[in-house]
């Protein structure tokens, strides 16, 4: 477990980077934005992999019986994430996590929710608990989602910090839960080339995990569960 507790650790700090303005924007500064983008997420991907590594040498202490339900929690939920985290990533979006924080206008995701990046990492994580059903996927994807989750504050506060007077007319028409904007009438869902692309490379991604890119990366296959009975 100290292990684990290592490199989620690692993870923790590392994400700590973007919510410290004066320590990114030093280090966008002196790398410039894109080399700064490019080595961020190369030392996000390889925290993830020290974290994972660091779950699968945790003892298997099962917690429930599996069932065949339970893997289309995954399915249904992990696509989503994987969705909205692509969209989010690469659309336009000065009030959250997005690698496009200028003055343009905003994404068309942000019709859905304004952070879209923590709820698809929120919805991947707490996809893969109940399929899972031991402790340490629950320590694991458990993390994920409290990480995720403790996000939202953190992220408008400094949002609202940094825009001021601004704040208000830049978070017209989106909302933090999805969908609520919409549902209030201060926005229409719409769609844009972001999106699209996000919701091919989501179906992609998925086709390649289920006919075997997922047993390739974890060593399980998600069809198998689906079996179960």
């Amino acid at each position: 477990m100290t292990y684990f507790l290592l490199a989620f650790a690692v993870f923790l700090l590392l994400h700590l980077v973007p919510a410290w303005p004066a320590l990114r924007q030093g280090l966008i500064d002196r790398l410039g934005r894109s080399t700064y983008f490019a080595v961020y997420s190369l030392l996000s991907v390889l925290a993830l992999g020290f974290v994972f590594h660091a779950a699968l040498q945790l003892d298997f202490i099962p917690l429930w019986e599996p069932a065949a339900w339970q893997a289309w929690v995954t399915f249904v939920l992990a696509p989503l994430g994987i969705f909205l985290v692509l969209a989010g990533l690469f659309s336009e979006n000065a009030l959250s996590i997005s690698i496009y924080q200028g003055n343009e206008r905003p994404g068309a995701i942000v019709t859905i929710t304004r952070h879209p990046v923590l709820w698809g990492f929120l919805l991947w994580a707490a996809g893969h608990i109940v399929p899972n059903g031991d402790l340490r996927a629950l320590v694991l994807f458990g993390g994920f989602a409290l990480f995720s989750a403790g996000g939202f504050l953190m992220l408008e506060k400094r949002a609202r910090r940094r825009l001021g007077d601004n704040w208000q007319a830049a978070s017209k028409g989106t909302s933090v839960w999805p969908f609520a904007a919409i549902i209030r009438g201060e926005t229409r869902l719409r769609a844009d080339p972001v999106m699209i692309i996000a919701a091919f490379a989501t179906v992609a991604i998925a086709v390649w995990l289920l006919l075997g890119g997922h047993e390739v990366l974890f060593g399980a296959d998600p069809l198998l569960q689906a079996t179960v009975s």
